[in-house]
């Protein structure tokens, strides 16, 4: 009955669990390698500790009654909320300005002239490069950060949704107001719709360099937050500690890229089949 359930299910959830194993055997692979590394001792522990390490301190600065609060008084699963919060309303912002700009630069000409150079620029600037800045006209409290990671997220998305919207085959557009539609139904029902996939694209980077930049929005008063614990643990050599945060931060991050993906395929499954 199992073999007979094997040979019908369909080639698409055949290739999903066949990704998944692979993907399994890969990491298992590496943590292998990782151990037989640390084991070897060609590097001493204190450079190149264990997963054994990681493991304990992913155990104790996730308990808030070792002694320390976590780690530093916060939990693990505190500091990523933390940092989460800070990710979310940077992203939300600069994906709102990215999107409500790039569209108007996809639309209408004299704005993209305007403000191509200013974005390009922008995004071309690493987010170290003004975070002086912002601390000097924002304090030290969560508005830089927020800024720093909005300035980050919007470029990406507005020269997506810019691309996306000149893109458009102008033979929808010509379609649709030949059935009597209004600009404002033009954009709603047929712009939109086809440049959602590549706009979401442009969101997902945006996302990704958001996060990934986390940590240095954290350089500023942000010991609460993910990125603090690792520059604090870089501070006092806590290798272990540091290497625990860069795979919290890249699992977390590769949940969230998921989530964005997943909300892709519904929004538009028409994509790559069409």
């Amino acid at each position: 009955m199992s073999l007979l359930a094997a040979r019908t299910r369909p080639p698409g959830a055949r290739r999903a669990g066949q990704t998944l194993l692979v993907r399994l055997a890969a990491v298992l692979v590496l943590l292998a390698v990782w151990e037989v590394l640390a084991l070897a001792e060609i590097w001493p522990p204190a450079i190149l500790p264990g997963p054994g390490q990681v493991w304990q301190q992913l155990l104790s600065t996730s308990d808030a009654s070792n002694g320390q609060g976590g780690y530093a008084g916060s939990t693990l699963a505190e500091r990523v909320g933390v940092s989460l919060r800070r990710v979310g309303y940077g992203s939300a912002y600069g994906i709102l300005i990215g999107v409500v700009l790039g569209l108007a630069m996809g639309l209408i000409p004299v704005v993209r002239a305007v403000t191509e150079p200013a974005v390009t620029f922008l995004r071309a600037l690493p987010p170290l490069a003004y975070l002086s800045l912002l601390v000097i006209w924002f304090g030290i409290d969560e508005e830089p950060k927020v800024y720093l990671l909005m300035i980050a997220a919007f470029p990406p998305v507005a020269v997506a949704s810019a691309a996306a919207v000149s893109g458009v085959n102008r033979q929808y557009v010509e379609a649709a107001q030949a059935l009597g539609a209004s600009r404002l139904e033009v954009l709603t029902s047929v712009i939109l719709p086809a440049s959602a996939p590549e706009i979401i694209t442009g969101i997902r980077l945006a996302v990704g360099i958001a996060y990934s930049s986390v940590v240095a929005a954290e350089t500023v008063n942000g010991a609460d937050g993910i990125g603090g614990m690792v520059l604090n643990a870089q501070r006092y050599n806590q290798t272990s500690v540091v290497i625990l945060g860069l795979f919290v931060i890249g699992l977390t991050g590769l949940i969230i890229d998921s989530l964005i993906v997943a909300a892709q395929r519904a929004l538009s499954p028409w994509r790559g089949r069409a």
